[in-house]
Order: C-alpha cells, then structure tokens, then sequence
C-alpha cells in the first residue's frame, strides 16, 4: 500500500506559477513511477507529467516547456513546477504512484486530488 498527500494549488491569474508538491508513504521500496495527471469534468484523466525512479520524464504535449516534474527520492516527493499557466490549465490535478512487485504486479494509486484555477 502507498500513500499520496498533495500540497499546493490554489489560484492563479493567467502567466502565473503554482507548484504542486506529493509525499509518498508506506511501500515506498515499489515504486517505479510518479506523476501528475488531471481531469476535467466530461473529459478523461490524462497525464501531464511523469518521472521514473531512474529520472526518465513524460509530458503531456500541450505542457511542455511551461511544466517541469521532479522527484526527490530521499524525501519520497514528486513536485511539479507550473509556469505560464493557461485558462486552459483549471482543472482537478491528482498525484500518481505505479508500484510493481513480483506477487501484486502493477498497482496505481491516487492521491485525492487539488484544485488548480487558472483566471483573471
């Protein structure tokens, strides 16, 4: 079992930063993955970033260039800066934990979600 908080969040006029932040706890050892992903109402959860234990990163096209992931490893942390944020951007974001192990195979698991608005 993993645990996710998240922190961070909030509003934000547009060109603005925000960072979103993560800790993990419990079979920290599992995890392989972390990352972002978002959901808006109607739509399918799709991901934004992701980082591998080993550092490799995943963005979401529409992201690049303004968002960047990190993972700091010691702390059991994910973060994910946000920078020249868009309308576009509002939506319920959710931090993700992919475990793998011989007996359970993969496993994801969420954290409960934070609210990002993007607006003037």
């Amino acid at each position: 079992q993993v645990q996710l908080v998240e922190s961070g969040g909030g509003l934000v006029q547009p060109g603005g930063s925000l960072r979103l932040s993560c800790a993990a706890s419990g079979s920290i050892s599992s995890i392989y993955a972390m990352g972002w992903y978002r959901q808006a109402p109607g739509k399918q959860r799709e991901l934004v970033a992701a980082i591998t234990s080993g550092g490799s990163t995943n963005y979401l096209d529409s992201v690049k260039g303004r968002f960047t992931i990190s993972r700091d490893n010691a702390k059991n942390t994910v973060s994910l800066q946000m920078n020249s944020l868009k309308p576009e951007d509002t939506t319920v974001y959710y931090c993700n934990a992919k475990t793998y192990s011989d007996n359970d195979g993969v496993w994801d698991y969420w954290g409960q979600g934070t609210q990002v608005t993007v607006s003037s």
